[in-house]
C-alpha cells in the first residue's frame, strides 16, 4: 500500500457541504480494480473517482468512476469534481480554457468559465443522448412507487447517455418536492428515475428571464444569477418551505446570492444503492437535451436539486448555437490530503 493525493470535493455548489460530495484519488496508477472498488465502498459516497494518465493523446487525464456497487462509464458530478481536483492539484491542461477527460464513455470536453461572482465554473459537454418512450407498464409501476397519479405526469422519456434514467416531467415543482417514494419498490423495478417540475409562472420570474436577451452574457461570462440580491432570498425561502413543510432554514441567510431556479429536479437511484442523489449531472444533462428539444424549457436555464436532502445544488444549463448542451456548476474542495491504498 502507498499514499496517494486525495481530495473530497463538493460539486454543484459554491458553498461547502451544500452540493454532492465526491472522493477523488489523484495519481492512482498501479491500483488494482479490487482496491478501487473496495475504497469506493468504504467512502460510501455516490461516486469515487481515480485519476490516471490518459491513453488517448487528446486527453488531459483519464478517470475511472466507481459507485459502492460498481464502475460507471460516465457520470456528471464526478466529471466536474474530478476536473476541479485535477486543476487544483496544479495540473495544466493542453488547451487554454478547455480540459479533455477520458473515461469509459470516451472523451468528454470540459470548459472553464471565468467571470462569475463565485469564481471559476466548469461545464461539461453533454454526451449524445438516446431517448425513447417508456412502456406503459413500466410507467405505471414507477408512478405507483412514487405515489403519483397519471394526470400529474406531463411527459416521460427513457434517457440513455451512459447511465439510463426514466425522466418524468411533473405538473409543477411542488409535485416534485412533495414526493415520498417507495425506494424498495424502485429498487425491485431496477430503474433509476429522475423527476423535474417547473415552478408556476406566478411564483417568481425564472432565472433565464431576469436579463433581456441583449444583456445576456455568454456562458463563460457573468450572468444575473451570479450577482447577489435581487429578491432571491424570498424565493429561496419559498423553495425550502415547500421541501421541508416549514420555514426557511438558516442556510437561506448564508447564501443570499444563490440563483433562483427554473426547474426543480430530484433523482432516485435505489437500484445502484442510492435512494436519492443530492445533485446529478448525467440526469440533468439528459433532462436538458430532452426538455429543451421538446420545448418544455428554454435553451438556457438553472436547475435546482437537493432541497429534500438539505442540500442546495445549482446546475447551469445552456444549449449553444451548434445545439451542444453544456452542463455547468461550481465545485469546492472540503478535504485535502493523502490516502493510503
Amino acid at each position: 500500500m502507498k499514499s496517494h493525493p486525495f481530495q473530497q470535493v463538493d460539486v454543484f455548489t459554491d458553498t461547502p457541504y451544500r452540493g454532492n460530495p465526491l472522493a477523488v484519488v489523484l495519481d492512482a496508477e498501479g491500483l488494482a480494480d479490487e482496491a478501487m472498488q473496495r475504497f469506493a465502498r468504504w467512502t460510501n459516497l455516490s461516486e469515487t473517482t481515480f485519476v490516471l494518465p490518459p491513453t488517448d493523446p487528446a486527453a488531459d487525464y483519464r478517470v475511472r468512476i466507481f459507485t459502492p456497487a460498481g464502475e460507471l462509464p460516465f457520470a456528471g458530478h464526478p466529471t466536474l469534481g474530478t476536473c476541479h481536483a485535477f486543476l487544483r492539484a496544479g495540473n495544466v491542461p493542453q488547451a487554454l480554457g478547455r480540459v479533455v477527460q477520458q473515461c469509459g464513455a470516451g472523451l468528454v470536453q470540459i470548459r472553464r468559465e471565468t467571470g462569475h461572482a463565485a469564481g471559476e465554473r466548469l461545464a461539461f459537454a453533454a454526451p449524445p443522448l438516446k431517448r425513447s418512450a417508456p412502456s406503459p407498464m413500466l410507467l405505471a409501476k414507477v408512478a405507483n412507487a412514487l405515489g403519483l397519479k397519471a394526470a400529474q405526469i406531463t411527459a416521460a422519456q427513457l434517457l440513455d447517455n451512459g447511465p439510463v434514467w426514466l425522466g418524468l416531467l411533473l405538473a409543477d415543482d411542488e409535485a416534485v418536492l412533495s414526493l415520498r417514494p417507495d425506494h424498495r419498490a424502485l429498487r425491485e423495478l431496477g430503474q433509476k428515475v429522475g423527476v423535474a417540475g417547473v415552478p408556476p409562472a406566478e411564483a417568481a420570474p425564472p432565472a433565464w428571464r431576469r436579463a433581456a436577451p441583449s444583456q445576456a452574457a455568454p456562458l463563460g461570462g457573468r450572468r444575473d444569477e451570479d450577482a447577489p440580491g435581487g429578491g432571491l432570498l424570498i424565493a429561496k425561502s419559498n423553495r425550502e418551505a415547500r421541501a421541508f413543510g416549514g420555514g426557511a432554514s438558516a442556510a437561506v441567510a448564508e447564501r443570499p446570492s444563490a440563483p433562483q431556479v427554473d426547474v426543480e429536479v430530484r433523482a432516485f437511484a435505489a437500484p445502484v444503492g442510492v435512494d436519492e442523489d443530492p445533485v446529478t449531472g448525467s440526469l440533468n444533462a439528459g433532462l436538458a437535451q430532452w426538455l429543451i428539444a421538446d420545448g418544455h424549457l428554454p435553451a438556457r436555464y438553472v436547475a435546482g436539486q437537493g432541497q429534500c436532502l438539505d442540500r442546495d445544488g445549482r446546475v447551469f444549463i445552456e444549449r449553444d448555437a451548434a445545439d451542444q448542451v453544456w452542463v455547468g456548476g461550481h465545485s469546492v474542495t472540503c478535504i485535502e490530503g493523502q490516502v493510503t491504498l
